[in-house]
């Protein structure tokens, strides 16, 4: 059932997809926001705590509403994943920017691109060299394709076989959030943030995205330059300073034959910004040096985007031959 679960959200996100700034966005807000302003005092134990209410409480809710219609109907069970998987997984979460910037400089708008790219990651584009303008772009359009499809992908794969529905997709969704939300206050906001929280929300995160992350490497890497992409991966991944972020980047590098890796450009005035979006994070992926291949050009975003096509196609076949085996057996 989870293959046909996911076929569906992603057919439905396709043809009516989420706007730019939705009511499901502002609720993790004022979600999260209001977890932390009732649990957390300051200490490491609370710490633990918000961060259970934030991500563990929704999404044993979500299983729990599983359990409960699935008693009555396996279509109504269905239902439920796919509305799940429609608010928490899908390309229309993060594309409106990396679609609008993409025009914008296939028909020579710099400007336009810049400012785009500057309200998507509230970073300062504007000394920008247009090399590096693409080189965030893609990176960025990468790590929030993993995040937005892939992650949530294999976790709700994986926790659906073991009987827990939709809750993988919560799951991932809320963890990955909350390690950018608290990050967002402090360093971008300057909101005062309990250290330990943002500390040990970020640090569950990569634990959850440690297999996710080398999944999707692995599927850029089948799906690209197989060759490239595993030497850039063994070679180049310790040059990013999250490690999970490393792996995807270079492997995808690899696989397309683009230089990534650099350093993040500076953050905007808080007064620029416009709060947290499906796909800010404070900074861009920072890396210590760069990896081999072709500086960045326009062409690329369209090579992006078909090396991540094609890793979807890749994941659904092998569900599909997965729900073939067990619906055979």
């Amino acid at each position: 059932m989870s293959f046909f679960a996911v076929l569906l959200a992603l057919f439905i996100e396709q043809l009516r997809p989420l706007p730019r700034r939705n009511a499901v966005l502002r609720a993790l807000v004022a979600w999260t926001g209001w977890t932390g302003r009732n649990f957390d005092a300051g200490h490491e134990q609370h710490a633990w705590v918000v961060w259970a209410m934030t991500v563990l409480a929704p999404a044993a809710a979500v299983f729990a509403v599983h359990v409960v219609v699935a008693q009555f109907s396996l279509l109504l069970a269905l239902a439920w994943d796919v509305a799940v998987l429609y608010l928490t997984l899908g390309f229309r979460h993060f594309s409106h920017f990396f679609t609008d910037i993409r025009e914008a400089l296939e028909r020579g708008d710099e400007t336009e691109a810049r400012r785009l790219l500057a309200e998507w990651r509230h970073v300062d584009t504007s000394e920008l060299p247009h090399t590096e303008l693409l080189r965030h772009v893609i990176e960025h359009s990468l790590l929030a394709a993993h995040r937005h499809v892939f992650g949530v992908f294999f976790w709700f794969v994986l926790l659906s076989a073991l009987g827990f529905g939709p809750a993988g997709a919560v799951l991932y969704r809320l963890a990955e959030f909350a390690s950018r939300y608290w990050a967002f206050r402090s360093q971008t906001l300057g909101v005062p943030v309990n250290e330990r929280l943002m500390q040990r929300s970020q640090a569950l995160y990569a634990a959850i995205d440690h297999a996710p992350a080398r999944l999707t490497a692995f599927g850029f890497a089948v799906v690209g330059n197989f060759e490239e992409a595993i030497d850039c991966w063994r070679r180049d991944a310790r040059l990013w300073l999250k490690p999970n972020e490393g792996v995807i980047l270079a492997a995808a590098s690899g696989a397309v034959g683009v230089s990534l890796g650099g350093g993040a450009p500076p953050p905007l005035a808080v007064d620029q910004t416009k709060g947290l979006s499906a796909g800010t994070t404070p900074t861009d992926a920072e890396a210590t040096g760069s990896t081999p291949g072709l500086q960045p050009e326009v062409g690329h975003l369209r090579s992006v985007v078909g090396l991540v096509w094609r890793s979807v196609v890749l994941w659904m076949l092998l569900l599909a031959l997965l729900t073939l085996a067990n619906l055979v057996g």
